[in-house]
């Protein structure tokens, strides 16, 4: 009797492997289904080979037991090193920009496309993607860079008497 339960007993551990993968893997429930299945044919193989009283038993320990193995398995997992257990915090001093953005507020440049309101333009000759404060500016314009906020770099367009002065900056490729 003890050699008829082994495949049985070996198929419910499997079934219950395969449901704490379904948290690894994304499936859509392909390994839900087949823990199911390998759990019913467990169940079938005990009710048919073994006997009724411990199909039933089988059934009864599944009912209580799986529950909590699934539990401990996510417990588990959450404290292996498969899963992702870091985030960003504004205590880490995580930064959506490069550094030296923020050296940009105040200088000039030139846009290379329409802005309306975003576009393109070469600020100390470099190419950035950037957002006026809401106005339309031609290609061509003086802009200056009035703030950095987040990944984004807001500009107007350069008073009058600053458009001589800007001149014709040309772009590091």
């Amino acid at each position: 009797m003890a050699g008829k339960l082994l495949i049985p007993v070996i198929f419910q551990l499997l079934g219950v492997a395969v449901i704490i993968a379904e948290f690894i893997v994304p499936s859509m429930g392909l390994l839900t289904v087949a823990a199911l299945g390998l759990f019913g044919y467990s169940l079938y193989s005990v009710f048919a080979h073994v006997s009724t009283m411990a199909g039933v038993t089988l059934a009864v320990i599944d009912l209580c037991l799986i529950p909590v193995l699934v539990v401990v398995g996510m417990k588990l997992l959450a404290a292996s090193p498969v899963t992702l257990r870091s985030s960003l915090a504004s205590d880490a001093q995580g930064r959506s920009q490069p550094p030296e953005w923020e050296m940009l507020v105040g200088a000039s440049g030139e846009a290379v496309t329409d802005l309306h309101p975003a576009g393109s333009a070469i600020i100390n000759r470099k190419r950035y993607d950037v957002v006026s404060q809401g106005s339309f500016i031609q290609k061509g314009a003086c802009l200056v860079v009035v703030s950095v906020e987040g990944n984004r770099i807001v500009v107007k367009q350069c008073p009058p008497e600053k458009e001589v002065a800007a001149g014709d900056p040309q772009p590091d490729v």
